[in-house]
């Protein structure tokens, strides 16, 4: 079938990314949110990150004017009910996933797709909720959007080679690569990239180096662009404990036990950027490790 139009639920960083390249690849988008400050926050956000492309000439004022035009944004869910694909990028808690969906599917035509940008719930276990598991899959962006090249496609046990297709060929036409991946908890970037980041928590947590020596060996030492630490406060600490209580709830090995630090810190409310502190401190004009 083709795509013309695509909801998005959840006007977060991801999924004000996702509009932002879905308007950009001509698709027409919903954005939708349960706040509208959230919503004009989106909206300026894709504007100033588009006005960026304009400056460096990677689209043109004219690509922009007509991408920016295709976005509408709605705090009623029902409204995504006449798109054709719905991807849902609301906070990694499966809860919340089941209430919009339980929100969101009486609206839904019978041709629509239904998509999850989960980063580790089961795909199988959030269809099998739904009136469509052969319609349902999981649409993984990575974050930053517009900048990163890869989207992960997973299949429940239930989605059909159609369903599969379709989802194929948007990743295509947003000029992105697209790795196919099984249901199995975190897939595959968040299956090696998160336990990797809880191994370096660990580090702190354990005392064999602070937050600089540690992120400054793993860019130095291994070509990596980000340090671990800065790494984790650039994804939400909360998101990486939530796949890695995900990945040791899943698969019951000890190796995915989430390190006391990092739980620690989302419990203070120190989640990164988003919250200012995290493994560094953003308050001031320059990032500055609080260990």
């Amino acid at each position: 079938m083709e795509i013309k139009s695509i909801g998005v639920v959840g006007a977060g960083q991801m999924g004000n990314g996702i509009a932002h390249v879905m308007a950009l690849a001509g698709y027409d988008v919903m954005l939708n949110d349960i706040n509208q400050d959230a919503l004009d926050a989106a909206v300026a956000r894709i504007d100033k990150n588009m006005d960026r492309q304009v400056s460096r000439n990677l689209i043109s004022a004219d690509d922009k004017a007509t991408a920016m035009a295709r976005i509408g944004t709605t705090l009623e869910l029902p409204s995504l009910g006449q798109t054709d694909l719905v991807i849902e990028a609301a906070t990694e808690r499966e809860d919340i996933k089941h209430k919009i969906f339980d929100a969101l599917l009486p609206h839904l035509q019978p041709h629509t797709i239904l998509t999850s940008n989960t980063s580790s719930i089961s795909i199988t276990r959030l269809a099998s909720r739904t009136d469509r598991p052969e319609k349902f899959m999981g649409f993984h962006f990575m974050n930053p959007v517009p900048l990163m090249k890869l989207v992960e496609l997973i299949r429940g046990i239930a989605t059909d080679e159609e369903t599969y297709q379709a989802c194929l060929a948007i990743v295509n036409n947003l000029g992105k690569t697209a790795a196919s991946a099984e249901d199995f908890p975190a897939f595959i970037v968040n299956r090696i990239l998160i336990p990797m980041i809880n191994e370096a928590c660990y580090t702190l947590y354990e005392g064999v180096g602070n937050v600089a020596s540690i992120d400054n060996a793993m860019k130095l030492g291994a070509n990596h662009p980000m340090g671990p630490l800065e790494l984790a406060d650039f994804i939400g600490l909360d998101t990486c404990l939530a796949i890695m209580n995900v990945l040791h709830d899943g698969l019951a090995d000890t190796k995915y036990r989430p390190c006391p630090l990092l739980t620690k810190y989302v419990e203070a409310g120190w989640l990164g950027r988003k919250s200012k502190r995290g493994f560094y401190d953003y308050r001031g004009e320059v990032p500055v490790p609080t260990r």
